[in-house]
């Protein structure tokens, strides 16, 4: 007799609790959204000639001509030196242009070109189509606190900078030896 496993791959165990855990299983399942977007980007880029993120610089900038680099990285929640690659690929295959600022002449402006409207444009084989269709049978509900939730780990993700050491994290003092009321904190 063969047991049967759970998607994860994981034996079920007899009382329904999950045998990862909730945060393993939620790690689980963010890799699993990862390696779709890996996967969907590199067929994006050949079949459409521009990555994931390459698009979605492209369709932050039809929104927002003339944003500049700078403000187009804080949007996408990167550093700017990461945008730069991007940025450099889009205007060489004449997706962006870069057009220098009227009011500071050391400031370059993102716009669109022809090519670059054409791929603003596109509306199937791209990531957005999938998570649009994925949303699509979702309550306003469930989207609201998907969004809270993600928003909340990318928070912590980018505020995390303690450096990682391989060892247990140090602990933390009880409310008690800290000298803290419960209803304090």
């Amino acid at each position: 007799m063969r047991r049967s496993r759970a998607a994860n791959g994981a034996t079920p165990r007899p009382d329904g609790a999950s045998p990862l855990g909730r945060v393993l299983e939620f790690m689980q399942l963010l890799w699993a959204v990862d390696h779709g977007l890996t996967r969907m980007s590199k067929r994006m880029e050949r079949t459409l000639g521009v990555t994931g993120p390459q698009r979605l610089a492209v369709r932050i900038v039809g929104r927002n001509p003339g944003i500049s680099a700078g403000a187009l990285a804080e949007t996408l929640h990167v550093h700017p030196s990461t945008l730069t690659g991007v940025l450099r690929r889009l205007v060489e295959r004449g997706v962006l242009e870069r057009v220098r600022d009227p009011s500071d002449a050391r400031r370059a402006l993102l716009r669109l070109t022809r090519r670059g409207r054409e791929v603003d444009a596109m509306r199937s084989g791209t990531v957005e189509a999938l998570v649009r269709g994925a949303m699509a049978s979702l309550s306003s509900a469930d989207l609201a606190a998907a969004g809270r939730v993600l928003a909340r780990l990318g928070h912590a993700l980018a505020n995390e900078r303690r450096p990682i050491t391989g060892g247990a994290p140090p602990r933390r003092p009880s409310l008690a030896a800290a000298g803290a009321s419960p209803t304090t904190c």
